[in-house]
């Protein structure tokens, strides 16, 4: 029997592909992406974490029960005081600092994905707001394990292979495989085949937001395209 993740995924079939597939997971496979456009979704990256642990903030209000409740603060804290603090680590190998990261404007693309996240939790039940999560929270995962399966992946020399072990590690799985566990448990109760289409479409929508994510660092890797970019944020600063 299908997962409530591979129904959605199923029925996101495109969405899904121009995320997973974009370009720059491309130039992580091959270790050809540019290393601007790898430290601006660095950066990015960062301050999208702290939107995110504000979704899981919102889990703790939205969980139908205190079981729920602990769960969510304890990925709460796993995010702001565990994660973020690999991330800040992680960042400073590339020569970026903490400092830098908070400072930065934060880019169009990375407001549209973690205020769509939010909007859903807001506005609707804490199986809404995990759907919209997935896409990110499996999906870095499918991600890099699909790119150690590639027959172009590089990995002698490659600049981005600890992110791609990272994602790829059993550690992050755990964490991948609760997230799909989790969407069951809150189907057993919240879901029905009516609703199924509104829960695809949220998928969807999270996955062409996952995709200008992307999208976002790649562009901030193209030369020309990074000098209007570069012109954009200088005028919000």
């Amino acid at each position: 029997m299908s997962t409530l993740f591979e129904r959605l995924r199923e029925g996101a079939a495109t969405d899904w592909r121009a995320y997973v597939a974009h370009p720059f997971v491309d130039g992580l496979a091959r270790g050809t992406l540019p290393e601007a456009a790898f430290r601006h979704y660095l950066v990015q990256d960062y301050l999208f974490l702290i939107h995110f642990g504000r979704a899981y903030a919102l889990a703790v209000v939205k969980a139908d029960d205190l079981a729920g409740m602990r769960s969510a603060a304890a990925t709460l804290d796993a995010l702001i005081n565990g994660e973020m603090k690999l991330h800040v680590e992680f960042a400073a190998r590339w020569g970026i600092s903490a400092e830098e990261m908070e400072q930065a404007p934060e880019a169009p693309e990375c407001m549209a994905y973690t205020r769509y996240v939010l909007d859903r939790g807001l506005s609707g039940d804490i199986l809404d707001l995990k759907v919209a999560l997935a896409p990110c929270v499996v999906g870095y995962r499918d991600i890099a394990v699909a790119i150690k399966a590639r027959s172009d992946f590089v990995e002698a020399g490659n600049p981005y292979l600890p992110w791609i072990e990272m994602y790829a590690g059993a550690d992050y799985a755990a964490v991948a495989d609760e997230a799909v566990a989790e969407l069951d448990r809150l189907a057993a109760t919240r879901a029905t085949e009516a609703r199924l289409p509104s829960l695809t479409r949220t998928f969807a929508e999270a996955c062409r937001l996952e995709a200008g994510f992307w999208e976002m660092g790649w562009r901030a890797g193209t030369p020309a395209k990074a000098s209007l970019w570069s012109r954009l944020t200088t005028r919000r600063k």
